[in-house]
């Protein structure tokens, strides 16, 4: 097989597969003794007719399309990279006046979009401003304070429920005079102020003691999950039985000794200032690395077919989805939520999936640019990383990336790209913005992991 590019603009390419008469007899031959067996000829067993007679019975091209099926398809990979080609979706095939005879070659025109050539500027010494937290007494005292109430304990409370307890509870829920179905629990644990429960119902158990009855008066939100009880007002008959608070362990060395591998309460502190500031570090160069490819993306403006942004968003969709039922959560209860349909959803996805699009476009330029390589060993590397991180043996992961590879090393070379990048980039440290104002992006998880949640 010999490849030849014939023309490559407009973001489409043109070459020819030209096959030799060796090469279409052989593959013919080779799909004879495939397909002989499921073959039956009057006169012989099922699958000993000879070639010759099933050709006289069948036509002399019998064999023909699929060996050439066989071929194109066999041939289209090895040309595109040979060709240095990057389709971005299905070729289309023209065979022209081609006649198929026996020992007789044969050449065809592929047509097939192509990602656009990319040609990156002003990427070096890009100004940026880099968010970075320094990390202080306070924020070592609040994760050892998480610690702490990580590793406490629930004992009975004699007295009336607070807030921040935990109440061990029956109830049942009640439309009206109707008892609703999902409404009715028996031993429910439930600590007030955890958000858990419908929002008014928590707060209407503080002050009630271990064997009291309380009737909780509620409304359900309007985007209540369950169509039946959205909006409608509703009072859930509540028996308490237990109060129960929480104990937290003393912060001394003994704590130290029985919840870390330190021996001192000052050694533990240590460590976990040593760790917050290297989260931090990491936490930095990641968000000076974005803010420094969003100077780089603003600077490069491109156009790309549309077909790659709608790949990469069901792509990104297809990604949610995997990540969702990993956890549990099906795609059409996230979707009964959320009120969308997946279409929807994945139309919300297509400016990020725009984004993403063009800026691997401008960092493969980069790095053809630059003459960035990744060597043997720093594939292995990430192969292994990656094994590692899907718990598999780096050859059962080359096993299930096979033909895949080469995007594996594109990846590590673009993010060599963005390192070299960044290294070179001018960097203005600014302190980080204080939680209360972060940006929307947390809130809105929260929001979702919340949604998720069987609120009753």
């Amino acid at each position: 097989m010999s490849a030849a590019l014939v023309s490559k603009e407009n973001n489409e390419a043109k070459f020819t597969l030209t096959f030799t008469g060796e090469e279409f007899d052989a593959e013919t031959n080779k799909v004879f003794q495939e397909q002989r067996k499921n073959i039956t000829v009057p006169g012989f067993r099922k699958g000993k007719a000879p070639r010759s007679i099933i050709e006289k019975r069948y036509g002399e091209g019998v064999f023909f399309n699929d060996a050439i099926d066989n071929l194109i398809n066999g041939a289209y990979p090895e040309a595109v990279k040979e060709l240095d080609l990057e389709p971005i979706a299905f070729p289309s095939i023209d065979f022209g006046d081609e006649k198929f005879e026996k020992g007789k070659g044969f050449t065809v025109t592929v047509t097939v979009p192509v990602a656009p050539v990319v040609t990156a500027k002003d990427y070096m010494g890009v100004k940026a401003d880099r968010f970075v937290k320094k990390i202080t007494d306070a924020d070592v005292d609040n994760e050892l304070a998480s610690q702490q109430s990580r590793n406490s304990r629930l004992v009975v409370a004699e007295r009336p429920a607070e807030m921040g307890d935990t109440v061990i509870l029956d109830y049942a829920g009640f439309v009206g005079e109707e008892q609703f179905e999902g409404g009715t629990a028996e031993g429910q644990s439930l600590k007030l102020g955890s958000g858990t429960f419908i929002p008014g119902f928590e707060e209407q158990l503080a002050g009630v003691s271990a064997g009291e009855k309380k009737d909780v008066n509620v409304t359900f939100p309007a985007e209540y999950h369950a169509e039946n009880l959205a909006g409608k007002e509703a009072v859930f008959h509540c028996t308490v039985h237990e109060v129960k608070t929480e104990e937290l362990p003393e912060l001394n060395d003994d704590f130290a000794k029985d919840y870390s591998e330190f021996d001192t309460l000052d050694e533990l502190k240590a460590d976990i200032r040593t760790k917050l500031e290297e989260s931090a570090k990491n936490a930095a160069e990641y968000a000076g690395k974005n803010a420094v490819m969003d100077k780089v993306y603003e600077a490069n403006p491109i156009d790309v077919p549309q077909v790659m942004i709608d790949d990469e968003a069901q792509a990104m969709f297809s990604e949610m989805e995997q990540n969702m039922a990993q956890q549990g959560i099906s795609m059409e209860m996230y979707t009964s939520i959320l009120k969308k349909t997946r279409d929807e959803l994945v139309a919300e996805m297509k400016p990020d999936a725009e984004k993403r699009v063009k800026t691997r476009l401008i960092v493969k330029s980069i790095a053809d640019a630059e003459g960035i390589t990744v060597s043997d060993e720093e594939l292995e590397t990430e192969l292994n990383n990656m094994a590692a991180m899907y718990g598999m043996t780096t050859e059962d992961l080359r096993k299930a990336l096979e033909g895949q590879i080469d995007y594996v090393k594109q990846d590590v070379r673009n993010r060599k790209a963005i390192d070299l990048i960044y290294a070179n980039a001018v960097l203005t440290d600014v302190e980080e913005l204080p939680m209360k104002e972060a940006p929307a992006q947390e809130a809105a998880a929260e929001k979702t992991e919340a949604e998720e949640k069987s609120e009753n």
